[in-house]
């Protein structure tokens, strides 16, 4: 028998409670998620790049509607919070841990997991988005790392050009032959928390 930790489990919907199914259709629909084929009792949406889906529908949860609380990741939140804002959702504004609580405006250094903001969709279900670009040690299995959508990628490799281009200002500004290596190394490690190459 295995251990309980040995057992995969993926985190595949959880429910946001609405009063009005169509309405909330229509909002999900605007966020750009993708309506999933379901049986008829339920509606499901998933966002672009995301393992997992949000259900609502008539009798699906008794939980309040307005009570959901629910982190979106997203790798560049200024971008995030501009589009968002470009196609009339309304988002509060980008915010960051100070040391007497939030301040107005992303973290200066753009720390992985500092920058956040928040909208709700109709009945009050809130949304928080959450810049992360490094995970905590141990968040991420190194055998496990991927990439959801082909923008988290091509923000992965633009963050790992930034880096290489000091990398070889550090080593006299010589060309690198084994960049590839040296990206492949960046890429994973970034996502698992290890220390970053130099």
């Amino acid at each position: 028998m295995k251990n309980l930790a040995e057992i995969d489990m993926k985190l595949e919907v959880t429910v946001i409670p609405v009063t009005d199914v169509e309405r909330a259709k229509e909002f999900y629909s605007r966020l750009g998620w993708r309506l999933d084929v379901t049986p008829p009792w339920v509606v499901q949406f998933t966002p672009y790049g995301s393992s997992a889906s949000i259900h609502f529908g008539e009798g699906v949860t008794t939980a309040e509607p307005g009570s959901g609380r629910h982190f979106l990741i997203v790798s560049d939140v200024v971008e995030t919070h501009e589009t968002l804002l470009a196609a009339g959702i309304k988002v509060g504004p980008l915010y960051h841990g100070g040391p007497d609580g939030p301040v107005e405006g992303p973290d200066p250094e753009r720390r992985s997991y500092f920058t956040r903001a928040e909208f709700a969709d109709p009945d009050g279900n809130t949304w928080i988005l959450q810049e992360v670009t490094t995970r905590l040690p141990g968040r991420v299995d190194a055998d496990d790392t991927s990439y959801a959508s082909i923008s988290d990628l091509a923000s992965a490799l633009r963050r790992a050009a930034l880096a290489h281009g000091e990398h070889e200002k550090r080593n006299g500004g010589e060309f690198d032959e084994n960049w590839p290596d040296w990206y492949a190394e960046y890429l994973v490690k970034e996502q698992t928390g290890e220390q970053l190459p130099l």
